[in-house]
C-alpha cells in the first residue's frame, strides 16, 4: 500500500519551500474537500480525500505555489461531487477554479491504444488543452498516486491504464524535465505490464545488493576525500539506477543482469560550473574513463533544460560505474524540471548562484524555455506566472475519429475539414456529422479532444460551393475546388447557360440576336477563355456572373444597334389620355401611363403593401419589383429605365406566394400545415416537401393571397404548429 500524506505533511512541506506560505489558504481548500467528498471511497476502501491529500503533496514536494496547491486538493471536486466552476471560483478565485477546469477537461480525453506515429500528437494535445503548465503537472501527480494504488483495480485495468502511463504520461513528465516523476511513472507502469520481468529483475538486485553497496560506498569515500583535498565543496551520493532503465538497457544490448555492472550512479552536486569541471578532472585522475561514455549536458543542455557532466569509469577489477557531475540549480532542475523553476522563483532566498542555461534548441517548446533561463532580475513571481499561462500549439486542434484515430487540422477547422483529412471521397460523399455522437451542422468549429463522425451517402450530390466559405484547411478547399471543376463540369456548363438565358430574358434580349461571333470573340478575349464551354463552365461554378458576360458583349452589340431613346418607349407605353390612370391587371397604377403591360416580377413576388418600383423593359412592358429585391441594385444602374408604380387599393385581384417551412421531422407535420391553410381560407395551389438526413422537414406551399397582411397572418399561423421553428416568405 502507498504510503498517505496527511495535510499536516502537506503544510510541514510548505513551510520548508517558502518563507511566508499562505497555509490558512491551503487549510481551507482541505476543508472544503473533505465537506464535499464526504462518505466518498475508493476502490482500496478508504476514504477518498486520501488521493487529493496525496496529489498535492506531490505538488508540495515539486515545490509549486500555494495556488496550485489548493487546485490539487480540490481537482475532483467538479467532477465527482455537486460543486461547480462558479462555486470553486466564488470560495478561491478564478486562478484557481481555471486550473481544477483544466484538470477536469484533461480526465475527458478519451485516450486509447495507438499507433506509435500517433503518440505525440496526444502529447501535444494535452499540452494544447492544459493552458497553464502547472495543469499538467497537477495531472501527471494524479497519475501518479493512481499508479502507486493500482492494485485495487481489475487486471484488464490495471494493465490499460500503465501502457497508458508508459506511452502518454511517463513522455510528458519527461518532455517537461520531470525526471523524478518520470522515473517513478516507468517503474510502476513496469511492474504492471511485465509482472515476470519486473519481479525477476528485483530479485536480481537483491542478491547482489550487499556486495554492490560495498563496492560503490568505498569510491564515493575516496572521491570525497580528494575533492576535500582539492578545496572542493561537494555532496558525493549514490543511488540505484531505476529498474525500467535497467530493463531497457538489458533488451537494447541483449545481456543479462551479470552483464550490466552499472547499476549504481555516483552523483557529485557542487557549487559552481568551475567546480564541476575541476572535479572531472579529480575522477578521471582517479579512475580511468570509459571511451565514448563521456557527455557534457553543462555545454549543450538537453531541449528540456537538464544540464550535467555524465562520465562512465572502470573501478577494481575493471567494474563500470557512472559518475553525474552537476551544480546545485542543475540538480534541482535535474529532479523536477519546469516546476523546479517556479520553486526557484518563489523560494530564491536560499538557493545557491548558478550558470546560466545556454540558448536552447528551436522546437514547439522553446519558447517555454527560454523565458525560464535563470533571469535573477526577475524577482515578481506573478510575472513568472504569466509565461506559465498561455496556450501552446494555438494554431492547431486536435481530434479523434470514432476509432480513436487523431487527426491534426488548423484552428476553426469544421466537419468538412475532418472528412477530407480522411479521403476526399468521404468529404464528397458527406450528408452529415456527429461531434461526441451529437448530430451537428457539418460548419460546426471543432475543439480539440472532440470525437468527429462523418455521415456519408452514396446518393450524395457532392459538395456545395458555401463550403469553401467555412473550411480552413487547404487540403479540404484544394479537393472541393477539384470536385466542381472535374465532376461538375457538364453541369456547370449547364447551369451557365441557364444564368446567361435568364438574364438575356430579364433584359429583353434574344439569345440569337447576342451571341454571334463577332460579339462573343472580344468577352472571350477580355476574360481570357478558351471557349464558350469553359466561358459557362465559370459562370456555373460561381467564377464569374452572367451579367458581366452578357455587358461585354452589349458594348459590342450596341455598336451596331443604335436603341432609341428610352423617352420614346415611355411615349410607346402611354395613350393620349395621360390626366387618366387605370391600375393594370395586376392592380399595379404606373405613375403617367394608361393600359401599358404590367407584370409582376418572379425573382420577388410582390404583394400589395411592399414598397415597389417600376422597371421599363424592351418591348414587354414595365416589370415591377419589390424595393428590397437582390435584382434592385443592378436595375438601378439604368436610372432612366426606372419608373414610379403604386398598388391600386383593390380586393379582388390575387397574388401568387411561396412559402418555405423548417420543422423537425414527424408523422403528421404535412397534414397538420395543409390543415393550418385551410383553416384560414387560403386557396392552396402547390405542396412540395421532404426531409434531410439530419431528419429537418423542408415544405414548399404555394398559395394565393389578397395582399400583404393576409399573407403575413397566414406566416403566424404555420408557425404556431407543433415542431415549426421558421417560416419564410421564399424570395
Amino acid at each position: 500500500m502507498a504510503q498517505n500524506n496527511t495535510i499536516k505533511d502537506i503544510l510541514d512541506k510548505v513551510k520548508k519551500n517558502k518563507r511566508w506560505p499562505d497555509t490558512k489558504l491551503i487549510q481551507k481548500a482541505y476543508n472544503y474537500a473533505v465537506l464535499k467528498h464526504g462518505d466518498q471511497k475508493r476502490k482500496s476502501g478508504e476514504p477518498y480525500i486520501i488521493h487529493p491529500t496525496n496529489v498535492a503533496y506531490t505538488i508540495a514536494e515539486l515545490g509549486l505555489d500555494e495556488q496550485t496547491i489548493c487546485a490539487a486538493i480540490l481537482h475532483d471536486v467538479v467532477e465527482d461531487t455537486d460543486a461547480t466552476y462558479e462555486d470553486i471560483e466564488k470560495e478561491f478565485g478564478t486562478e484557481i477554479a481555471e486550473m481544477v477546469d483544466g484538470v477536469t477537461k484533461l480526465k475527458q480525453i478519451q485516450y486509447t491504444t495507438i499507433e506509435e506515429n500517433q503518440v505525440e500528437n496526444y502529447r501535444k494535445m494535452f499540452l494544447a488543452m492544459g493552458k497553464d503548465i502547472r495543469v499538467i503537472i497537477i495531472k501527471l501527480a494524479d497519475r501518479l498516486h493512481n499508479m502507486k494504488t493500482l492494485q485495487y483495480l481489475r487486471k484488464e485495468r490495471q494493465i490499460a491504464i500503465a501502457q497508458e502511463t508508459m506511452q502518454l504520461y511517463a513522455p510528458l513528465a519527461n518532455r517537461l524535465g520531470l525526471y523524478s516523476m518520470k522515473w517513478e511513472l516507468e517503474d510502476l507502469g513496469f511492474k504492471y505490464l511485465y509482472p515476470e520481468e519486473h519481479d525477476e529483475l528485483v530479485k536480481g538486485i537483491e542478491q547482489k545488493r550487499e556486495e554492490r553497496l560495498k563496492f560503490i560506498e568505498k569510491i564515493m569515500e575516496d572521491i570525497r576525500v580528494q575533492l576535500k583535498k582539492q578545496h572542493i565543496d561537494a555532496e558525493v551520493t549514490g543511488r540505484a539506477k531505476h529498474l525500467y532503465s535497467i530493463y531497457r538497457k538489458m533488451q537494447r544490448d541483449n545481456k543479462t543482469l551479470d552483464q550490466i555492472y552499472d547499476l549504481f550512479a555516483l552523483r557529485i552536486i557542487v557549487n559552481s560550473v568551475k567546480d564541476c569541471y575541476t572535479a572531472l578532472g579529480i575522477v578521471h585522475e582517479m579512475y580511468n574513463p570509459m571511451p565514448g561514455r563521456f557527455k557534457d549536458y553543462i555545454a549543450v543542455p538537453k531541449t528540456n533544460m537538464y544540464q550535467s557532466i555524465h562520465t562512465t569509469l572502470l573501478g577494481e577489477k575493471g567494474t563500470p560505474f557512472e559518475v553525474q557531475i552537476r551544480t546545485w540549480d542543475m540538480h534541482r532542475i535535474a529532479e523536477y524540471g519546469i516546476a523546479a523553476h517556479w520553486a526557484y522563483k518563489e523560494a530564491n532566498y536560499g538557493s545557491k548562484k548558478g550558470q546560466k542555461i545556454v540558448q536552447v534548441q528551436e522546437d514547439k517548446l522553446a519558447w517555454l524555455r527560454e523565458t525560464l533561463e535563470w533571469q535573477q532580475e526577475m524577482q515578481d513571481p506573478q510575472q513568472f506566472l504569466e509565461t506559465l499561462k498561455t496556450e501552446l500549439f494555438e494554431d492547431e486542434v486536435y481530434v479523434f475519429t470514432p476509432k480513436g484515430a487523431i487527426k491534426v487540422l488548423p484552428r476553426g477547422a469544421t466537419p468538412i475539414d475532418f472528412a477530407y483529412s480522411i479521403h476526399a471521397e468521404i468529404g464528397n460523399h458527406m450528408t452529415g456529422a456527429k461531434i461526441n455522437s451529437k448530430m451537428v451542422p457539418i460548419i460546426t468549429p471543432i475543439k480539440n479532444g472532440d470525437i468527429i463522425e462523418i455521415i456519408t451517402s452514396e446518393n450524395s450530390k457532392g459538395p456545395s460551393m458555401d463550403w469553401l466559405k467555412f473550411v480552413k484547411s487547404s487540403q479540404a478547399k484544394n479537393r472541393i475546388q477539384q470536385w466542381f471543376k472535374k465532376e461538375k463540369k457538364a453541369e456547370n456548363i449547364e447551369k451557365g447557360k441557364e444564368s446567361i438565358e435568364k438574364e438575356l430574358k430579364r433584359i429583353g434580349i434574344l439569345y440569337i440576336d447576342l451571341f454571334k461571333q463577332e460579339y462573343i470573340n472580344p468577352m472571350l478575349e477580355r476574360y481570357k477563355y478558351k471557349n464558350l464551354e469553359e466561358m459557362y463552365a465559370a459562370v456555373g461554378f460561381g467564377a464569374m456572373t452572367a451579367t458581366k458576360i452578357i455587358a461585354r458583349m452589349l458594348i459590342e452589340y450596341r455598336k451596331e444597334h443604335k436603341e432609341e431613346p428610352i423617352e420614346d418607349k415611355i411615349e410607346e407605353l402611354s395613350t393620349a389620355k395621360k390626366e387618366i390612370t387605370k391600375p393594370s391587371n395586376t392592380g399595379i397604377i404606373v405613375k403617367g401611363i394608361d393600359n401599358c403591360l404590367v407584370k409582376l416580377s418572379k425573382c420577388c413576388n410582390p404583394l400589395p403593401g411592399d414598397e415597389i418600383i417600376g422597371y421599363i423593359t424592351k418591348g414587354r412592358g414595365v416589370s415591377v419589383h419589390r424595393k428590397d429585391c437582390s435584382n434592385v441594385n443592378e436595375l438601378l444602374k439604368e436610372d432612366n429605365r426606372i419608373i414610379e408604380v403604386e398598388w391600386y387599393n383593390q380586393e379582388k385581384v390575387t397574388y401568387t406566394v411561396e412559402i418555405e417551412i423548417f420543422a423537425n421531422d414527424r408523422n403528421g407535420l404535412l397534414a397538420d400545415i395543409v390543415q393550418k391553410v385551410n383553416d384560414s381560407k387560403v386557396k392552396l395551389l402547390g405542396v412540395n416537401a421532404k426531409a434531410t438526413k439530419e431528419r429537418i422537414a423542408i415544405t414548399e406551399i404555394t398559395i394565393e393571397v389578397n395582399n400583404l397582411e393576409s399573407l403575413n397572418k397566414i406566416i403566424r399561423e404555420l408557425r404556431k404548429i407543433d415542431s415549426v421553428y421558421e417560416v419564410n416568405r421564399k424570395k
